[in-house]
Parts: structure tokens; C-alpha cells; sequence
């Protein structure tokens, strides 16, 4: 006859198998909540960038010889889409490391991994092309102010990183059953 399990035991084994056999609406859950630590993360690195970016002469000067030559807009355009890439490239870290060890933990070990970081990033540049693609279209294409543009633009990638992530980043891991 076994002993029976202390409670604290049992009900800490019970969490911990709910939390990794979690359903997809959970994981989605946490995603979202570890999106608006980063959200704030990018959205602050986004403004200082920006601000950063409009007070440099030089950088302003660049923006304008790279949007005539290129073709690629306006040389407004090329300063939002250059503080998008530097606020993203930071947010995407932090998103990497808190969705490694929280959302996707038993998919990834809880490990960080340099192949899943890059592949994480690799996956995450789709994201950031509808981020980046919905933030112009919405600042210059309708006339929005680039505070809601940017909003609707984190919006666009939140559905894309997800599906992503879910996906092809951290697939459910398929153990093998013992006979």
C-alpha cells in the first residue's frame, strides 16, 4: 500500500501538468500577456528612436537620400521604418526569452537556445513586415496619428508572431510512448 501524497505535493504536480498541458486559448493567453510587457518595450523604444532619429541631422539627411533613391517613400517614411526595426529588434528578445521559459516552457525545455533564438527571430521578421506595412499604410496611407498607427501595427503582429511561434518556433514536442 502507498503512502498518500502530501497535499502541497499533489496539488503542485496537478498545476504543473495543467500548466503544461495547457489548451491552445492559454497559451494564446500568455502570449498576449507577455505581448504587452513587450508592447511597452517597443512602444517606448519606437518614441526614442523616433525622437532620437528626428533630432539627427544626419540621420535625417541619410533618410532623405535613401527614400530618393530607393524609391521607398518618403524620407518619413524611412525614419518610421527605421525606429520600427530598432524598437522590434529589442522587443523581440525579450519576447523570445519570457515566451522560452513561460508560454512555450514545456515545448522548449525552458532552455534558450541560440538555433531557436534565430529561427525565432527569422520567423518573427514576418511579423514585422505586417508591423511595419500596417504602421505606414495607417500613418501616411490614411492619415492616422503614429500613435494609433503604431497600435494597429502591434495588433497586425501579435496575430502573425502567434501563429508563428505556435507553430513552426516551439512545435508541440511528440514523446515517445513507452510499451
Amino acid at each position: 500500500m502507498m503512502a498518500p501524497s502530501a497535499p502541497s505535493t499533489t496539488t503542485r504536480a496537478r498545476l504543473e501538468n495543467a500548466w503544461r498541458n495547457r489548451a491552445l486559448s492559454l497559451k494564446a493567453a500568455s502570449f498576449a500577456l507577455i505581448g504587452v510587457v513587450n508592447t511597452a518595450v517597443d512602444f517606448g523604444v519606437f518614441l526614442l528612436a523616433r525622437s532620437a532619429l528626428e533630432a539627427s541631422s544626419a540621420a535625417l539627411a541619410a533618410f532623405a537620400a535613401l527614400a530618393g533613391g530607393c524609391h521607398c517613400g518618403t524620407p518619413q517614411a524611412v525614419l518610421l521604418i527605421a525606429a520600427n526595426v530598432m524598437s522590434w529588434t529589442v522587443a523581440v528578445s525579450g519576447s523570445y526569452v519570457m515566451n522560452s521559459s513561460i508560454t512555450f516552457a514545456a515545448e522548449s525545455g525552458r532552455k534558450l537556445r541560440w538555433r531557436a533564438y534565430l529561427t525565432f527571430i527569422v520567423s518573427g521578421i514576418a511579423g514585422l513586415i505586417a508591423n511595419t506595412a500596417v504602421l505606414v499604410f495607417a500613418a501616411q496611407g490614411i492619415g492616422l496619428t503614429v500613435w494609433l498607427a503604431k497600435a494597429l501595427a502591434i495588433l497586425a503582429s501579435f496575430v502573425v508572431n502567434f501563429w508563428v511561434s505556435h507553430f513552426v518556433v516551439f512545435p508541440v514536442r511528440v514523446t515517445p510512448t513507452r510499451d
